[in-house]
């Protein structure tokens, strides 16, 4: 889903924007066991994680877009929004995350892209929600209009809404070429066993779930079984819907997470979630260019935090 429901002001008050480079570490498949920084490869500056099914590989931080990118078109609220699809892959990101239910998020992306030129430099995610099959068709249809693009680089069953007959369509759209990636995403920890139950028995690229270092439910089943299975691993709400921020806002980065390269508390957050094994990229809501600055340099970092490290960072956040 990819909302973003930080509060601005308590964001900046912990905002320190630093962008740091590190050096690229060997590519390898990792059991959930191994070391966070050991699947890491630096590439245009910014660390990524290969996609399983193919060994793409993507920066472990993305965009999402929803809320802050359903506006019109005024030109005063779409500028903070072009400077920031014009950033992305000029500091090495890529994924944009959206879906045709936030609004008028597809249509602003789409128009800004078209602006730019970079659609090619961008990897495209979007979602199809509506049940009935004719009218999920009609919808990805008009995800395809809207966004001004005649392929998704991901397109996902959103909040497994008539996931058993929409996998066999989005299937025959990666035979098409309309697709590259297939998966599904969920945001509520009550589809939790649902969303296990077509994990064990369907073969997808991709899944998206909810993750934060205050909502770790997604570790006991879904991360390991997506490991497990190959299946690349999205994590939105990596803020915990603000939470994060009210919680830490106030208080200085500790020492010990300084040594992570650790700026800001996002940077904080956005670490727990990507230094998870598991997880290919985090998708933080990213509607200003500072939040982009910000965000990217969670992937700019000497290293990810070791199991240790992260261990310590949920007892922080948990006394809190």
């Amino acid at each position: 889903m990819s909302e973003l429901f930080d509060r601005p002001i308590s964001r900046r008050d912990a905002l320190r924007v630093g962008l740091g480079v590190g050096a690229g570490l060997a590519l390898g498949r990792l059991p959930l066991g191994a070391s966070p920084s050991d699947a890491l490869r630096l590439a245009d500056g910014l660390y990524t994680k290969p996609i399983p099914s193919t060994g793409e590989e993507i920066p472990i931080i993305g965009i999402g877009t929803a809320r802050r990118y359903d506006v019109g078109s005024d030109e005063s609220d779409r500028a903070p929004l072009r400077e920031v699809l014009r950033a992305l892959p000029e500091l090495g990101g890529t994924l944009v995350d959206t879906a045709p239910s936030y609004g008028n998020a597809e249509t602003v992306i789409g128009d800004l892209m078209a602006e730019l030129g970079n659609r090619d430099q961008i990897f495209l995610a979007t979602k199809v929600r509506q049940e009935d099959p004719a009218d999920a068709l009609a919808e990805i249809e008009g995800s395809f209009e809207r966004l001004r693009t005649d392929r998704f680089d991901l397109l996902m069953v959103h909040n497994l809404v008539g996931i058993e007959h929409k996998l066999p369509v989005l299937r025959e759209m990666k035979r098409e070429g309309r697709i590259r990636y297939l998966g599904m995403s969920t945001s509520f920890e009550g589809q939790y066993d649902d969303f296990v139950s077509v994990m064990e028995t369907e073969d997808m690229d991709f899944i998206q779930v909810d993750y934060a270092i205050d909502n770790r439910g997604a570790e006991e089943r879904i991360l390991p079984l997506a490991a497990n299975r190959g299946m690349a691993v999205l994590t939105n709400l990596p803020f915990g819907r603000g939470r994060v921020f009210e919680a830490l806002g106030d208080q200085e980065i500790p020492v010990w997470a300084g040594e992570f390269g650790i700026e800001s508390w996002a940077q904080f957050a956005l670490m727990f979630a990507a230094s998870h094994p598991a997880v290919t990229c985090a998708i933080p809501g990213t509607a200003t260019l500072e939040y982009l600055e910000d965000n990217l340099g969670t992937a700019r970092t000497s290293r990810l935090p070791d199991q240790e490290t992260r261990r310590r960072m949920a007892a922080l956040v948990d006394s809190a």
